[in-house]
């Protein structure tokens, strides 16, 4: 009988819902704005040298938020350059919100911003279909290679489009996070429907050993509080929960022997810590900053 498990992606409502719950429950957001503040000034360092015009590519920006810290890190780096900034987001209703945010937000002078309403590999096809192969000076993909079909194809790709100073930024999950151990035990019996593919960033130095490629690895601690996952019928717990497995109701449609497994594992020491009666999953991030 087919299981009645399906993806998460699959319900693009349901999946942004529990998206904006996840940001709110997890030092995500945080984590990523103290390496912008502390560690970016110096991935950034070289990347304008000497030029009038900074090209920034932002693949899968969503709505802008991390997007327009980094832009204001290089606008305080090299003052008074043009930065031309290109979004690849396949999302309308991202792309919308991103506007909006552009359109509330301060000196945002001499930085151009356009979007392209596409995946990652539907970019890549229209400039190899253009014949384009524009380079670019800094290019980012947070949390973005979970929804590429080919993780180290996409990864060549971006990174044949640097110029001679720039770097390629990529932020995944860290292969300490509690993510790596869910995943690991139990992907194989989430629907992924090629929708996702699970990928740390335990798993890109060997890829980029492999091509010669060098890089520099920083981890970033973060946690969620996922306490209202063990209460039955908790709304918000449910929508988490989703999260976690990229499947859709998860506590409605699992069958109940892997619904108790993965909630029992949600517990353990190598997915959680339990502090002050709550439960705080291990949501730790790996920044990988490959040079051109």
């Amino acid at each position: 009988m087919a299981s009645p498990m399906r993806n998460l992606l699959a319900e693009p409502d349901r999946y942004l819902q529990s998206f904006r719950l996840f940001l709110e429950r997890s030092t995500e957001h945080q984590s990523m704005q103290e390496f912008v503040e502390r560690q970016l000034p110096d991935v950034i360092a070289s990347i304008g040298n000497g030029k009038s015009a900074i090209n920034v590519l932002s693949v899968g920006g969503g709505a802008g938020e991390m997007d327009l810290q980094i832009l204001s890190k290089i606008r305080a780096r090299y003052p008074g350059v043009t930065i031309n900034n290109d979004v690849i987001e396949p999302s309308a209703d991202q792309i919308s919100k991103y506007k909006e945010r552009v359109a509330q937000t301060s000196n945002l002078e001499n930085i151009n911003f356009t979007w392209h309403k596409e995946t990652a590999y539907e970019y890549e096809s229209r400039m190899n279909a253009e014949k384009k192969s524009k380079k670019w000076d800094f290019i980012h993909m947070i949390q973005v290679l979970y929804y590429v079909k080919d993780v180290p194809a996409t990864v060549r790709y971006f990174h044949s489009l640097l110029e001679s100073q720039a770097k390629l930024l990529i932020i995944l999950v860290s292969g300490n996070s509690g993510w790596e151990t869910l995943w690991k035990k139990f992907g194989s019996s989430f629907p992924l429907d090629d929708l996702c593919s699970y990928v740390s960033s335990a798993d890109l130095p060997r890829m980029l050993d492999s091509a010669g490629l060098k890089y520099q690895l920083y981890e970033l601690p973060s946690h969620m509080d996922i306490t209202s996952c063990f209460i039955e019928g908790d709304k918000d717990g449910e929508l988490l929960l989703d999260f976690l497995t990229e499947t859709c109701e998860f506590a409605k449609t699992a069958p109940p022997e892997l619904k108790s497994q993965v909630m029992e594992e949600l517990r353990r020491p190598g997915c959680s810590e339990n502090r002050d009666g709550k439960v705080f999953f291990n949501n730790n991030l790996g920044v990988i900053v490959i040079e051109p």
